[in-house]
């Protein structure tokens, strides 16, 4: 009887285990791939992931306050009426000039610059502190460079308003204008896209190019070729690229909506000089689909073009996703 018994519980046990099993995988690779495909909402937030704040807290009108010297904070209005926020940092040589921190003042030295400016626009989550982004600003600041930082819509102390591919794209390309009228072609202008801020500034650099604008050069770190290969291969997709709905599910619905970042055409209509740099330890953006964007552009330019150079760093180094600015040749690669 006690044998019966426990075969029972054990076979009822085996049974619950099994039932949640199944219901557990039905929900993760049945119901959630069906949410993910409707939800335009859930498809922004993965892709911008401007939800994630962090650094938490920062008071973008004091970049002190992150380590950041010679550096104001400003907001420029876009032709959408968006109020972008931005962080204009002056090069190391003109930190003992006494140059009265005013808006005024800052936006002399950059009519009259003599030095190049940079004009990074950075990837998604976090915000225009994150520390990645600020080791990178002081790079340049300690090349003697003028650097301009700012953040999407959505992003930072910008305003909070609809989200989309062509919405981040104008706001940049509104920044880049301003940059440009600014210093009037009196310095190189450059611009330094870095992973999902390399899809960004192709996009931008493409329509300007129809109207023929163009800056001095084109620096894009961690980039990859389009969505539709960055979602396949991000670390997120592993679990679900291999069901026979994943194109539906996720692709799909990032196309239907305009959620493309096509860089691999949109790099070929490029008129300035290009840099690609990659680490081969990249674990969000492979290097290969960095290689893709190269190669889309050497199949364009041709083989023996000087217009498009890529660089592919040892994963010895050990710098990832976020860590170029620390290669030790970075700065003879700037230069």
């Amino acid at each position: 009887m006690y044998v019966y018994i426990h075969t029972c519980k054990h076979y009822r046990c085996l049974t619950w285990t099994m039932r949640t099993s199944v219901l557990i995988y039905l929900i993760i690779f049945g119901l959630l791939p069906v949410i993910f495909h409707y939800s335009y909402t859930l498809q922004k937030k993965i892709l911008f992931l401007n939800f994630v704040h962090w650094p938490l807290k920062v008071e973008f009108s004091n970049p002190k306050l992150v380590g950041l010297e010679g550096a104001r904070n400003f907001y420029l209005h876009t032709d959408q009426q968006v109020k972008i926020g931005a962080w204009q940092i002056l090069p190391r040589s003109l930190l003992n000039n006494s140059i009265p921190a005013t808006d005024e003042a800052y936006e002399s030295v950059l009519s009259n610059a003599k030095l190049p400016v940079f004009l990074y626009m950075h990837g998604n989550s976090g915000n225009r502190a994150s520390s990645h982004r600020l080791e990178l600003y002081k790079l340049f600041q300690d090349l003697d460079y003028h650097v301009i930082c700012f953040d999407y819509r959505n992003y930072g102390d910008s305003d909070i308003v609809e989200l989309s591919e062509e919405g981040v794209v104008m706001d940049s390309k509104y920044v880049l204008e301003w940059v440009m009228k600014k210093v009037n072609g009196s310095v190189p202008v450059f611009v330094w896209g870095h992973s999902l801020g390399t899809g960004v500034s192709t996009h931008v650099l493409a329509l300007l190019a129809a109207e023929n604008i163009q800056p001095t050069g084109l620096f894009l770190e961690a980039p990859f070729n389009n969505i539709q290969d960055e979602l396949t291969e991000h670390p997120f997709a592993q679990i679900f690229k291999h069901l026979p709905w994943f194109h539906w599910m996720a692709v799909e619905p990032f196309y239907k909506n305009n959620l493309r970042f096509e860089s691999d055409k949109h790099i070929i209509k490029i008129d300035c000089p290009i840099m690609i740099l990659h680490a081969e330890d990249d674990g969000v953006i492979p290097v290969f689909l960095a290689e893709k964007l190269y190669q889309a552009a050497l199949d364009s330019f041709g083989n023996n073009t000087n217009h498009i150079q890529m660089i592919k760093i040892d994963s010895s180094y050990g710098l990832g996703h976020k860590y170029i600015c620390r290669y030790k040749e970075l700065p003879d690669i700037i230069k």
